[in-house]
């Protein structure tokens, strides 16, 4: 998807930079990052920097950034839908309507960054200063305290502190709840074999308590849909 991006406006001064949030390093991210082949620049940030910097709580998560450094676009859903949370969790299948409308995500996602690195400032999608702001969402204390305890708990999980690295990284959950990079990054660390969150139904009863509120939340974007795709438990 985005090595397609690329490959199309690869003329245009325009660059992605993937950056894996992968708690475990290369260790588990190299392997899907050579497997996609990318022209693009990625990157490994085991300590989450750039979760922290840009305020981050899902993957995948863009910013749109312009030539001079600046957001033109803060942290948001890169083109992913809640629909998936329809799919037949004994065989993962979804029905094709589901699947219709998670494409439509994508490719309006898609198109939306397509135009803004072939129009700059006079891409519809590009916010000028005043909306960037309006959408920045700036961390609190509570932010800042739930990111030094993931650190310091993924830090003592790779010391060999097990036991007490689990605690500060449930206490960075507690404070950060919409945080689903800790809550998965966290079962990353506890090695749940090749099925990953497939086997863990912890995960899905923490999305199933979401109801009606979204785990992808859509991006304020013309012709993003809107549509969960499904009927939410409960």
């Amino acid at each position: 998807m985005w090595q397609a991006l690329f490959e199309d406006v690869n003329s245009e001064d325009f660059m992605i930079i993937a950056v894996a949030e992968e708690s475990r390093g290369a260790e588990t991210a190299r392997e899907w990052i050579e497997a996609a082949k990318p022209g693009y620049v990625c990157l490994i940030d085991r300590e989450h920097h750039v979760a922290d910097l840009y305020n981050m709580v899902n993957v995948p998560q863009a910013v749109w950034i312009d030539e001079q450094g600046q957001i033109v676009r803060p942290a948001e859903t890169a083109g992913s839908h809640d629909g998936w949370r329809s799919m037949n969790r004994e065989d993962m299948s979804m029905e094709d309507d589901v699947v219709a409308l998670m494409g439509k995500a994508q490719t309006t996602y898609m198109d939306a960054v397509r135009d803004w690195a072939v129009n700059g400032d006079a891409s519809k999608h590009a916010f000028d200063a005043g909306a960037a702001r309006e959408h920045l969402q700036l961390p609190g204390a509570d932010v800042a305290l739930a990111n030094a305890n993931f650190r310091l708990g993924a830090y003592l999980r790779q010391q060999g502190n097990v036991s007490e690295g689990d605690e500060f990284l449930a206490r960075a959950s507690e404070l950060r709840p919409e945080s689903w990079n800790f809550y998965r990054q966290a079962m990353n660390l506890r090695d749940l074999g090749p099925m990953g969150l497939a086997a863990d139904e912890d995960f899905f009863a923490r999305v199933d308590a979401l109801g009606k509120d979204r785990y992808y939340p859509p991006p304020d974007m013309e012709g993003f849909p809107e549509e969960f795709g499904f009927e939410p438990p409960g």
